[in-house]
């Protein structure tokens, strides 16, 4: 039975990671499924992995957002601009995600970042500069996406072996 248990987990896993392209807490919901894994076969790992696995998801979100404020401010955003280009991501995301059969909260997320870091740049600063930053802050976000995505597939690969019985 263990098998079985073994394999609905690792199924599991693997579609925890589908919820990044809907911009949910995949990596938080493969942690939580390694969790419980280690609370009922305590001899399938150590809590250090489960510590381990902890600090990566929080490091991939730290990298998502590290990243756009990176991008924003190499193509030239002020503080302002980073800040409006992460709200823009977070609402681009909540209202972009009934569209698309939720792929939209993805495409809100990347445009809303780059609209909320073009739209707090627009004061003060030309157009050509509003628009690069915006830019940037576009580029960084979908870079952050991306590392935090990595980081939570290498999680999925790093957990099947201490899984499979």
């Amino acid at each position: 039975m263990v098998y079985v248990w073994a394999i609905l987990l690792i199924l599991g896993l693997m579609l925890s990671q589908l919820l990044q392209i809907f911009s949910l807490p995949a990596n938080w919901v493969a942690l939580a499924l390694v969790a419980l894994w280690k609370y009922i076969y305590p001899e399938s790992m150590t809590w250090n992995f489960v510590i381990f696995f902890a600090v990566a998801a929080a490091a991939g979100e730290a990298m998502e957002f590290g990243m756009q404020a990176w991008g924003a401010g190499r193509y030239g955003a002020s503080a302002r601009g980073n800040v409006g280009g992460i709200i823009g991501a977070i609402a681009g995301a909540i209202f972009g995600a009934p569209f698309f059969f939720g792929l939209g909260a993805l495409l809100g997320a990347l445009g809303g970042a780059w609209l909320g870091c073009f739209i707090a740049e627009t004061p003060g600063r030309t157009r050509p500069e509003a628009l690069r930053a915006a830019k940037g802050a576009f580029v960084g976000k979908a870079l952050g996406f991306t590392l935090k995505t990595a980081i939570g597939a290498a999680l999925v690969i790093l957990s099947i072996p201490r899984v499979w019985p």
